[in-house]
Protein backbone atom coordinates (compact mmCIF):
# COMPACT_ATOMS: atom_id res chain seq x y z
CA UNK A 1 0.00 0.00 0.00
CA UNK A 2 2.88 2.34 0.84
CA UNK A 3 4.48 1.71 -2.54
CA UNK A 4 1.11 2.19 -4.28
CA UNK A 5 0.64 5.61 -2.65
CA UNK A 6 4.20 6.51 -3.64
CA UNK A 7 3.55 5.51 -7.25
CA UNK A 8 0.33 7.54 -7.45
CA UNK A 9 2.00 10.61 -5.91
CA UNK A 10 4.99 10.22 -8.23
CA UNK A 11 2.84 9.91 -11.35
CA UNK A 12 0.78 12.97 -10.42
CA UNK A 13 3.91 15.06 -9.92
CA UNK A 14 5.37 13.61 -13.12
CA UNK A 15 2.60 15.19 -15.19
CA UNK A 16 3.33 18.58 -13.57
CA UNK A 17 6.98 18.08 -14.53
CA UNK A 18 5.86 17.35 -18.11
CA UNK A 19 3.71 20.52 -18.22
CA UNK A 20 6.56 22.65 -16.85
CA UNK A 21 8.90 21.10 -19.41
CA UNK A 22 6.39 21.85 -22.16
CA UNK A 23 6.24 25.54 -21.22
CA UNK A 24 10.02 25.61 -21.05
CA UNK A 25 10.29 24.15 -24.55
CA UNK A 26 7.84 26.75 -25.89
CA UNK A 27 10.06 29.54 -24.57
CA UNK A 28 13.43 28.07 -25.56
CA UNK A 29 12.61 26.55 -28.97
CA UNK A 30 10.35 29.30 -30.30
CA UNK A 31 13.06 31.95 -30.86
CA UNK A 32 16.07 29.66 -31.39
CA UNK A 33 14.54 26.87 -33.51
CA UNK A 34 11.28 27.84 -35.20
CA UNK A 35 12.05 31.55 -35.60
CA UNK A 36 15.68 31.06 -36.58
CA UNK A 37 15.07 31.64 -40.27
CA UNK A 38 12.99 34.75 -39.45
CA UNK A 39 15.89 36.16 -37.44
CA UNK A 40 18.33 35.28 -40.23
CA UNK A 41 16.13 37.05 -42.79
CA UNK A 42 16.04 40.16 -40.59
CA UNK A 43 19.82 40.12 -40.14
CA UNK A 44 20.33 39.71 -43.90
CA UNK A 45 18.02 42.66 -44.62
CA UNK A 46 19.71 44.82 -41.96
CA UNK A 47 23.35 44.07 -42.82
CA UNK A 48 23.42 42.88 -46.43
CA UNK A 49 25.70 39.98 -45.49
CA UNK A 50 25.93 36.85 -47.64
CA UNK A 51 23.59 33.92 -47.02
CA UNK A 52 26.57 31.80 -45.91
CA UNK A 53 27.68 34.36 -43.30
CA UNK A 54 24.16 34.92 -41.98
CA UNK A 55 23.20 31.23 -41.66
CA UNK A 56 26.68 30.21 -40.53
CA UNK A 57 25.87 31.58 -37.10
CA UNK A 58 23.53 28.61 -36.65
CA UNK A 59 26.53 26.34 -37.11
CA UNK A 60 28.59 28.36 -34.64
CA UNK A 61 25.79 28.39 -32.10
CA UNK A 62 25.16 24.66 -32.30
CA UNK A 63 28.87 23.93 -31.95
CA UNK A 64 28.65 24.83 -28.27
CA UNK A 65 25.65 22.55 -27.86
CA UNK A 66 27.51 19.71 -29.57
CA UNK A 67 30.54 20.08 -27.34
CA UNK A 68 28.54 20.42 -24.15
CA UNK A 69 25.72 17.97 -24.97
CA UNK A 70 27.26 15.14 -22.92
CA UNK A 71 27.99 17.60 -20.10
CA UNK A 72 24.38 18.81 -20.15
CA UNK A 73 23.17 15.22 -19.82
CA UNK A 74 25.55 14.52 -16.96
CA UNK A 75 24.51 17.68 -15.10
CA UNK A 76 20.82 16.89 -15.62
CA UNK A 77 21.38 13.56 -13.85
CA UNK A 78 23.56 15.04 -11.11
CA UNK A 79 22.28 18.50 -10.17
CA UNK A 80 18.76 18.19 -11.56
CA UNK A 81 16.61 19.88 -14.17
CA UNK A 82 15.65 22.84 -11.92
CA UNK A 83 19.17 24.24 -11.62
CA UNK A 84 19.86 23.56 -15.30
CA UNK A 85 16.83 25.59 -16.34
CA UNK A 86 17.57 28.45 -13.94
CA UNK A 87 21.15 28.99 -15.06
CA UNK A 88 20.56 28.17 -18.73
CA UNK A 89 17.65 30.54 -19.27
CA UNK A 90 19.46 33.42 -17.59
CA UNK A 91 22.53 32.89 -19.80
CA UNK A 92 20.36 32.57 -22.91
CA UNK A 93 18.43 35.72 -22.00
CA UNK A 94 21.61 37.77 -21.75
CA UNK A 95 22.68 36.28 -25.10
CA UNK A 96 19.57 37.70 -26.79
CA UNK A 97 20.16 41.09 -25.20
CA UNK A 98 23.72 41.02 -26.53
CA UNK A 99 22.41 40.05 -29.98
CA UNK A 100 20.26 43.18 -30.00
CA UNK A 101 23.43 45.28 -29.75
CA UNK A 102 25.38 43.61 -32.58
CA UNK A 103 25.14 46.54 -35.00
CA UNK A 104 27.16 45.69 -38.12
CA UNK A 105 29.72 43.50 -36.30
CA UNK A 106 29.83 39.83 -37.36
CA UNK A 107 32.01 39.09 -34.31
CA UNK A 108 29.38 40.30 -31.82
CA UNK A 109 26.69 38.54 -33.92
CA UNK A 110 28.47 35.20 -33.66
CA UNK A 111 29.45 35.52 -29.99
CA UNK A 112 25.93 36.56 -28.96
CA UNK A 113 24.34 33.71 -30.91
CA UNK A 114 26.77 31.25 -29.34
CA UNK A 115 25.80 32.44 -25.85
CA UNK A 116 22.03 32.41 -26.44
CA UNK A 117 22.16 28.99 -28.11
CA UNK A 118 24.28 27.56 -25.32
CA UNK A 119 22.03 28.94 -22.60
CA UNK A 120 18.69 27.95 -24.09
CA UNK A 121 20.09 24.52 -25.00
CA UNK A 122 21.42 23.84 -21.50
CA UNK A 123 18.23 25.12 -19.88
CA UNK A 124 15.77 23.58 -22.32
CA UNK A 125 15.46 20.26 -24.08
CA UNK A 126 17.89 17.98 -22.19
CA UNK A 127 16.83 18.76 -18.60
CA UNK A 128 13.12 18.85 -19.51
CA UNK A 129 13.24 15.48 -21.27
CA UNK A 130 15.46 13.83 -18.66
CA UNK A 131 13.13 14.92 -15.84
CA UNK A 132 10.06 13.45 -17.54
CA UNK A 133 11.85 10.20 -18.40
CA UNK A 134 12.58 9.70 -14.69
CA UNK A 135 9.22 10.75 -13.28
CA UNK A 136 7.01 8.94 -15.81
CA UNK A 137 8.79 5.64 -16.53
CA UNK A 138 5.60 3.78 -17.51
CA UNK A 139 4.21 6.62 -19.66
CA UNK A 140 7.51 7.85 -21.02
CA UNK A 141 6.49 8.35 -24.65
CA UNK A 142 3.36 10.28 -23.66
CA UNK A 143 5.28 12.41 -21.15
CA UNK A 144 7.99 13.29 -23.65
CA UNK A 145 5.27 14.04 -26.22
CA UNK A 146 3.77 16.60 -23.80
CA UNK A 147 7.20 18.23 -23.38
CA UNK A 148 7.86 18.35 -27.10
CA UNK A 149 4.37 19.64 -27.77
CA UNK A 150 5.63 22.78 -26.05
CA UNK A 151 8.12 23.17 -28.86
CA UNK A 152 5.21 23.19 -31.30
CA UNK A 153 3.45 25.82 -29.19
CA UNK A 154 6.67 27.84 -29.40
CA UNK A 155 6.24 27.84 -33.16
CA UNK A 156 3.23 30.12 -32.77
CA UNK A 157 5.64 32.76 -31.50
CA UNK A 158 7.09 33.09 -35.00
CA UNK A 159 4.46 35.45 -36.48
CA UNK A 160 4.71 37.57 -33.31
CA UNK A 161 8.50 37.73 -33.61
CA UNK A 162 8.21 38.59 -37.31
CA UNK A 163 5.62 41.28 -36.50
CA UNK A 164 7.78 42.61 -33.67
CA UNK A 165 10.84 42.92 -35.91
CA UNK A 166 8.83 44.72 -38.60
CA UNK A 167 7.03 47.17 -36.30
CA UNK A 168 9.39 47.56 -33.31
CA UNK A 169 12.74 46.77 -34.84
CA UNK A 170 15.23 43.96 -34.49
CA UNK A 171 16.84 45.43 -31.37
CA UNK A 172 13.63 45.83 -29.37
CA UNK A 173 12.36 42.35 -30.27
CA UNK A 174 15.59 40.62 -29.25
CA UNK A 175 15.64 42.51 -25.93
CA UNK A 176 12.05 41.42 -25.24
CA UNK A 177 12.95 37.76 -25.82
CA UNK A 178 16.00 38.04 -23.58
CA UNK A 179 14.06 39.65 -20.73
CA UNK A 180 11.36 36.97 -21.02
CA UNK A 181 13.96 34.22 -20.58
CA UNK A 182 15.53 35.87 -17.52
CA UNK A 183 12.15 36.54 -15.86
CA UNK A 184 10.87 32.99 -16.51
CA UNK A 185 13.98 31.24 -15.15
CA UNK A 186 13.05 31.46 -11.42
CA UNK A 187 9.51 30.23 -12.16
CA UNK A 188 10.79 27.06 -13.82
CA UNK A 189 13.26 26.54 -10.97
CA UNK A 190 10.42 26.70 -8.46
CA UNK A 191 8.22 24.34 -10.48
CA UNK A 192 10.88 21.63 -10.80
CA UNK A 193 12.65 21.98 -7.44
CA UNK A 194 10.00 20.15 -5.42
CA UNK A 195 11.27 17.08 -3.67
CA UNK A 196 9.49 13.78 -4.15
CA UNK A 197 10.01 10.03 -4.21
CA UNK A 198 9.95 8.11 -7.43
CA UNK A 199 8.60 4.53 -7.29
CA UNK A 200 12.06 3.08 -7.99
CA UNK A 201 13.44 5.01 -5.00
CA UNK A 202 10.73 4.03 -2.54
CA UNK A 203 11.77 1.97 0.48
CA UNK A 204 10.79 -1.68 0.75
CA UNK A 205 7.80 -2.48 2.98
CA UNK A 206 10.10 -4.40 5.31
CA UNK A 207 13.34 -2.48 5.34
CA UNK A 208 15.03 -5.13 7.49
CA UNK A 209 14.30 -7.96 5.05
CA UNK A 210 17.10 -7.10 2.68
CA UNK A 211 19.93 -4.66 2.19
CA UNK A 212 20.14 -5.13 -1.57
CA UNK A 213 20.23 -2.02 -3.73
CA UNK A 214 17.19 -1.64 -5.99
CA UNK A 215 18.32 -2.17 -9.60
CA UNK A 216 15.82 -0.96 -12.20
CA UNK A 217 17.78 -2.47 -15.10
CA UNK A 218 19.06 0.85 -16.45
CA UNK A 219 22.22 0.93 -18.53
CA UNK A 220 25.06 3.17 -17.46
CA UNK A 221 26.46 5.52 -20.09
CA UNK A 222 29.51 3.30 -20.55
CA UNK A 223 27.38 0.19 -20.99
CA UNK A 224 25.12 1.86 -23.53
CA UNK A 225 28.10 3.09 -25.59
CA UNK A 226 29.16 -0.53 -26.10
CA UNK A 227 25.86 -1.56 -27.70
CA UNK A 228 25.04 -1.50 -31.40
CA UNK A 229 21.58 -0.16 -30.57
CA UNK A 230 22.98 3.07 -29.13
CA UNK A 231 24.78 3.82 -32.37
CA UNK A 232 21.89 2.75 -34.60
CA UNK A 233 19.57 5.20 -32.82
CA UNK A 234 22.19 7.96 -32.76
CA UNK A 235 23.02 7.66 -36.47
CA UNK A 236 19.33 7.48 -37.37
CA UNK A 237 18.66 10.63 -35.36
CA UNK A 238 21.56 12.36 -37.10
CA UNK A 239 20.37 11.44 -40.60
CA UNK A 240 16.80 12.59 -40.03
CA UNK A 241 17.77 15.82 -38.29
CA UNK A 242 19.85 17.08 -41.20
CA UNK A 243 16.57 18.11 -42.81
CA UNK A 244 15.46 19.65 -39.51
CA UNK A 245 18.53 21.90 -39.47
CA UNK A 246 17.97 22.89 -43.10
CA UNK A 247 14.32 23.81 -42.49
CA UNK A 248 15.07 25.67 -39.27
CA UNK A 249 17.72 27.89 -40.85
CA UNK A 250 16.49 28.35 -44.42
CA UNK A 251 12.71 27.83 -44.67
CA UNK A 252 11.63 31.48 -44.61
CA UNK A 253 14.58 32.48 -46.79
CA UNK A 254 13.55 29.87 -49.37
CA UNK A 255 9.89 30.88 -49.33
CA UNK A 256 10.69 34.56 -49.80
CA UNK A 257 13.02 33.60 -52.66
CA UNK A 258 10.09 31.99 -54.53
CA UNK A 259 8.04 35.18 -54.17
CA UNK A 260 6.07 34.73 -50.93
CA UNK A 261 6.04 37.91 -48.76
CA UNK A 262 8.00 37.64 -45.51
CA UNK A 263 5.09 37.71 -43.02
CA UNK A 264 3.07 35.29 -45.17
CA UNK A 265 6.15 33.04 -45.40
CA UNK A 266 6.47 33.13 -41.60
CA UNK A 267 2.82 32.01 -41.34
CA UNK A 268 3.84 28.61 -42.73
CA UNK A 269 5.57 27.85 -39.45
CA UNK A 270 2.41 27.98 -37.28
CA UNK A 271 0.74 25.67 -39.80
CA UNK A 272 3.32 22.94 -39.48
CA UNK A 273 3.74 23.35 -35.72
CA UNK A 274 -0.03 23.09 -35.35
CA UNK A 275 0.00 19.73 -37.11
CA UNK A 276 3.16 18.77 -35.23
CA UNK A 277 1.46 19.51 -31.89
CA UNK A 278 -1.28 16.94 -32.46
CA UNK A 279 1.13 14.51 -34.16
CA UNK A 280 3.42 14.64 -31.13
CA UNK A 281 0.59 13.85 -28.74
CA UNK A 282 -0.69 11.06 -30.99
CA UNK A 283 2.85 9.71 -31.38
CA UNK A 284 3.27 9.64 -27.61
CA UNK A 285 -0.04 7.87 -27.00
CA UNK A 286 0.51 5.22 -29.68
CA UNK A 287 4.22 4.97 -28.90
CA UNK A 288 3.39 3.57 -25.46
CA UNK A 289 1.31 0.83 -27.10
CA UNK A 290 2.88 -0.08 -30.48
CA UNK A 291 6.30 -1.06 -31.78
CA UNK A 292 8.17 2.23 -31.83
CA UNK A 293 10.56 1.20 -34.61
CA UNK A 294 7.82 0.78 -37.23
CA UNK A 295 6.14 4.00 -36.13
CA UNK A 296 9.44 5.82 -36.51
CA UNK A 297 10.08 4.39 -39.96
CA UNK A 298 6.70 5.60 -41.24
CA UNK A 299 7.19 9.06 -39.67
CA UNK A 300 10.62 9.42 -41.27
CA UNK A 301 9.26 8.49 -44.71
CA UNK A 302 6.59 11.19 -44.38
CA UNK A 303 9.26 13.68 -43.30
CA UNK A 304 11.39 12.75 -46.32
CA UNK A 305 8.46 13.22 -48.69
CA UNK A 306 7.79 16.66 -47.23
CA UNK A 307 11.35 17.72 -48.11
CA UNK A 308 10.77 16.66 -51.71
CA UNK A 309 7.62 18.82 -51.79
CA UNK A 310 9.59 21.76 -50.37
CA UNK A 311 12.37 21.31 -52.93
CA UNK A 312 9.86 21.74 -55.79
CA UNK A 313 7.61 24.30 -54.08
CA UNK A 314 6.76 27.25 -56.32
CA UNK A 315 3.92 29.02 -54.48
CA UNK A 316 2.07 29.25 -51.17
CA UNK A 317 -0.09 26.18 -51.87
CA UNK A 318 2.99 23.99 -52.19
CA UNK A 319 4.36 25.55 -49.00
CA UNK A 320 1.18 24.62 -47.12
CA UNK A 321 1.39 21.05 -48.44
CA UNK A 322 4.95 20.86 -47.12
CA UNK A 323 3.85 22.25 -43.74
CA UNK A 324 1.14 19.60 -43.30
CA UNK A 325 3.41 16.70 -44.22
CA UNK A 326 6.36 18.02 -42.22
CA UNK A 327 4.20 18.59 -39.14
CA UNK A 328 2.88 15.02 -39.22
CA UNK A 329 6.23 13.36 -39.96
CA UNK A 330 8.50 15.44 -37.75
CA UNK A 331 5.93 15.76 -34.97
CA UNK A 332 5.15 12.06 -34.61
CA UNK A 333 8.81 11.05 -34.89
CA UNK A 334 10.36 13.17 -32.19
CA UNK A 335 8.78 11.91 -28.92
CA UNK A 336 8.85 8.27 -30.01
CA UNK A 337 12.55 8.35 -30.86
CA UNK A 338 13.47 9.78 -27.45
CA UNK A 339 11.14 7.37 -25.66
CA UNK A 340 12.79 4.46 -27.47
CA UNK A 341 16.08 5.38 -25.78
CA UNK A 342 14.37 5.26 -22.41
CA UNK A 343 12.75 1.90 -23.18
CA UNK A 344 16.04 0.35 -24.22
CA UNK A 345 18.45 1.94 -21.75
CA UNK A 346 16.29 2.85 -18.73
CA UNK A 347 15.74 6.15 -16.93
CA UNK A 348 18.41 6.28 -14.22
CA UNK A 349 21.12 7.61 -16.57
CA UNK A 350 18.79 8.91 -19.27
CA UNK A 351 20.20 12.44 -19.24
CA UNK A 352 23.79 11.30 -19.74
CA UNK A 353 22.82 8.84 -22.48
CA UNK A 354 20.65 11.44 -24.24
CA UNK A 355 23.43 14.03 -24.08
CA UNK A 356 26.03 11.66 -25.50
CA UNK A 357 23.74 10.25 -28.20
CA UNK A 358 22.90 13.80 -29.26
CA UNK A 359 26.57 14.52 -29.91
CA UNK A 360 26.73 13.09 -33.49
CA UNK A 361 23.26 14.52 -34.21
CA UNK A 362 24.28 18.04 -33.24
CA UNK A 363 27.53 17.72 -35.21
CA UNK A 364 25.42 17.02 -38.30
CA UNK A 365 23.02 19.86 -37.50
CA UNK A 366 26.01 22.12 -36.89
CA UNK A 367 27.34 21.65 -40.41
CA UNK A 368 24.03 21.66 -42.27
CA UNK A 369 22.97 25.36 -42.08
CA UNK A 370 26.25 26.72 -43.40
CA UNK A 371 26.63 24.00 -46.05
CA UNK A 372 23.09 24.59 -47.31
CA UNK A 373 23.76 28.35 -47.33
CA UNK A 374 27.02 27.80 -49.22
CA UNK A 375 25.26 25.56 -51.74
CA UNK A 376 22.68 28.30 -52.29
CA UNK A 377 25.37 30.93 -52.84
CA UNK A 378 27.00 28.65 -55.45
CA UNK A 379 23.93 27.19 -57.16
CA UNK A 380 21.35 29.92 -56.56
CA UNK A 381 18.78 27.32 -55.39
CA UNK A 382 17.93 25.17 -52.37
CA UNK A 383 16.53 22.35 -54.51
CA UNK A 384 19.46 19.93 -54.43
CA UNK A 385 20.23 20.52 -50.76
CA UNK A 386 16.64 19.74 -49.79
CA UNK A 387 16.59 16.61 -51.97
CA UNK A 388 19.81 15.42 -50.31
CA UNK A 389 18.31 15.79 -46.83
CA UNK A 390 15.22 13.91 -48.03
CA UNK A 391 17.53 11.05 -49.04
CA UNK A 392 19.11 10.93 -45.57
CA UNK A 393 15.61 10.70 -44.06
CA UNK A 394 14.83 7.69 -46.24
CA UNK A 395 18.06 6.04 -45.11
CA UNK A 396 17.18 6.70 -41.47
CA UNK A 397 13.73 5.16 -42.00
CA UNK A 398 15.37 1.89 -42.99
CA UNK A 399 18.16 1.99 -40.42
CA UNK A 400 15.89 2.37 -37.37
CA UNK A 401 14.34 -1.03 -38.10
CA UNK A 402 17.67 -2.61 -37.09
CA UNK A 403 17.47 -1.22 -33.55
CA UNK A 404 17.08 -4.14 -31.16
CA UNK A 405 16.57 -4.12 -27.41
CA UNK A 406 20.05 -4.55 -25.93
CA UNK A 407 20.85 -6.99 -23.14
CA UNK A 408 22.57 -5.36 -20.23
CA UNK A 409 25.69 -7.28 -19.18
CA UNK A 410 26.06 -8.43 -15.58
CA UNK A 411 27.75 -5.72 -13.60
CA UNK A 412 31.47 -6.42 -13.58
CA UNK A 413 31.44 -8.16 -16.95
CA UNK A 414 33.85 -6.99 -19.64
CA UNK A 415 32.45 -5.58 -22.86
CA UNK A 416 34.48 -6.33 -25.93
CA UNK A 417 34.30 -4.54 -29.28
CA UNK A 418 30.81 -3.87 -30.67
CA UNK A 419 29.15 -4.80 -27.41
CA UNK A 420 30.30 -8.45 -27.36
CA UNK A 421 30.02 -9.62 -23.76
CA UNK A 422 32.93 -11.50 -22.22
CA UNK A 423 32.98 -13.25 -18.90
CA UNK A 424 34.74 -11.53 -16.02
CA UNK A 425 38.16 -12.82 -15.14
CA UNK A 426 38.49 -14.29 -11.66
CA UNK A 427 41.77 -14.58 -9.81
CA UNK A 428 42.47 -18.09 -8.45
CA UNK A 429 42.30 -18.39 -4.68
CA UNK A 430 44.57 -20.44 -2.51
CA UNK A 431 43.26 -23.75 -1.14
CA UNK A 432 45.74 -23.85 1.71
Amino acid sequence: MNRLRTKVRSTSYGWWVAIAGSLNMALTSGPTFHAQSVIFAAVEAQTGWSRTLVSGVGTFGRFGGAMLGPVEGYLADRIGAAWMMLVGLIIGGFGFIMLSQMGDSPIIYYIAYFILSLGFSAGGFVPATAAVAKWLPSRRATGIAVVLAGSSIGGFMVPAISWGIKHHGFEGTMIAIGVAGIVAAPAFFWALSRRGVRPSDAPMADSTATTAVNDDGSFTLRESLHTRTFWVISITHTLTNLSTAAVSAHLVLHLTDIGIPDIKAASIIPIFVGFAFFAQLAGGLFGDRLDKRYMLSVSMIIQACSMIVLAYASDYTWAVAFAVMWGVGFGSRTPVLHALRGDYFGSRYFGSILGMSSFPMIIGMTATPVLVGLAFDIQGTYKWSFLLTATTCFIGAGLILFARRPIRPPRGAYLGPCGVQRAPVYEPTSTD
